[in-house]
Order: C-alpha cells, then sequence, then structure tokens
C-alpha cells in the first residue's frame, strides 16, 4: 500500500533520519566547502544546527505536528552556526510554518511547506547567491509545486524531487565560478541533498 499522507509520527522519523545521514556525511561536506570561503565548516556548521534541532524533538513527550514543528523550528534557530546553518535553520522554520496546523501532510501541502521553506531562507539572506543551498532548495520546491497536484503516490513523489534536486547541485558550478575551479558542487547544496536522502530513506 502506497502511504500518500504524512503524520507527525513518521514526518518526526524523516527529520531524524535527515539529520542523522547530514551527521554521517560531515566531513565529506566539509571538504567540499570552498563557498562563500573555504573554511571547511559547512558540514560541521549544517549539523550542529540540525543536531540541536534533533534534541529538541527527542525531547518531546508527545510528537503531534504542532510540537514536532515547534521542535524542529526553535531547536534549530538556536544551534544555526555559520552561513550554510542559519540558511538550514531558516528553511526548516519556514517548512514548519507550512506543516504546523495539519494533522497529516499530502504531495499538496508538502509543496506548499516546501515553497514557504525557501520563500523564508531567501528573505534571511542579505545578498541571496545563486548556485547554493539556496538555488537547490527553490529547484526543489519548484519541481514539488510542479507534481504536487497528480502525486497521491508519495515515494514517486519525492524520488522526483529528489531527482531534481541532484541534477540542479550538478549544475551548482556552472553558476558560481569559484566552484568550478575548484571542480566541486556547492557543499551546502550537498549538505540539504544529504538531508533530504536520509529523509526518504527513513519515509
Amino acid at each position: 500500500m502506497a502511504t500518500n499522507t504524512i503524520d507527525a509520527g513518521l514526518l518526526a522519523k524523516m527529520f531524524l533520519a535527515g539529520a542523522k545521514n547530514l551527521e554521517v556525511k560531515k566531513e565529506w561536506i566539509n571538504e567540499l566547502n570552498v563557498f562563500p570561503v573555504p573554511d571547511g565548516d559547512t558540514g560541521t556548521n549544517m549539523t550542529l544546527t540540525i543536531m540541536s534541532a534533533v534534541k529538541e524533538v527527542n525531547s518531546l513527550t508527545e510528537v503531534n505536528m504542532y510540537n514536532l514543528s515547534k521542535a524542529i523550528s526553535s531547536g534549530s534557530l538556536r544551534g544555526a552556526r555559520g552561513n550554510s546553518g542559519v540558511i538550514l535553520s531558516q528553511l526548516l522554520r519556514g517548512f514548519t510554518k507550512g506543516t504546523k496546523g495539519h494533522k497529516e501532510m499530502d504531495a499538496v501541502v508538502i509543496a506548499a511547506a516546501m515553497e514557504k521553506a525557501v520563500e523564508t531562507a531567501y528573505k534571511a539572506v542579505m545578498k541571496p547567491k545563486e548556485g547554493t543551498i539556496l538555488t537547490v532548495a527553490r529547484e526543489a520546491a519548484v519541481k514539488a509545486a510542479e507534481i504536487a497536484e497528480e502525486s497521491a503516490n508519495l515515494e514517486l513523489f519525492f524520488r522526483a524531487i529528489f531527482e531534481h534536486a541532484e541534477k540542479t547541485l550538478a549544475r551548482t558550478p556552472e553558476m558560481l565560478p569559484v566552484l568550478k575551479e575548484a571542480g566541486v558542487v556547492d557543499s551546502g547544496g550537498q549538505g540539504l541533498l544529504e538531508v533530504l536522502r536520509g529523509a526518504i530513506d527513513g519515509f
């Protein structure tokens, strides 16, 4: 039976799996880090940010969409480190704004929450740069919005979004010359992709 909605319990599981996968890939993401400064800490910063949210989620006595959304949002904002961490926390904050009023989410609700995530993150950055985590997040949300109406099967929905996000990440060196020079994709975008990969596996 294909799952076509996500409830709070499943969202929590997906979020924790996404965080775990990011943590596992942390060092690799650090090595990709050349923009805005090659300080090798994108993976660490994003992991510290998301783990702060994990701690709050794990301390919930009861998991419902409202509590879960609050824990993810406040935990990631409190733990936000570095550019990539701040953007990740804003993406999570925007996403949970779109989820907290729902008991269950289908593709349409998820797509709207993704759009809210991107809007919130772009607003938080003074000069949004394309070829970064922002671009990967935006393209994922665009794809989600495109296919949400006819996506009853969430597994296929997530797969299509992930594939599109992966293609976008592969194009980041074309958008940011500094990435091309270093021969890498954007580290923050890669980090976001690992969160998504883990979340889909958790699903």
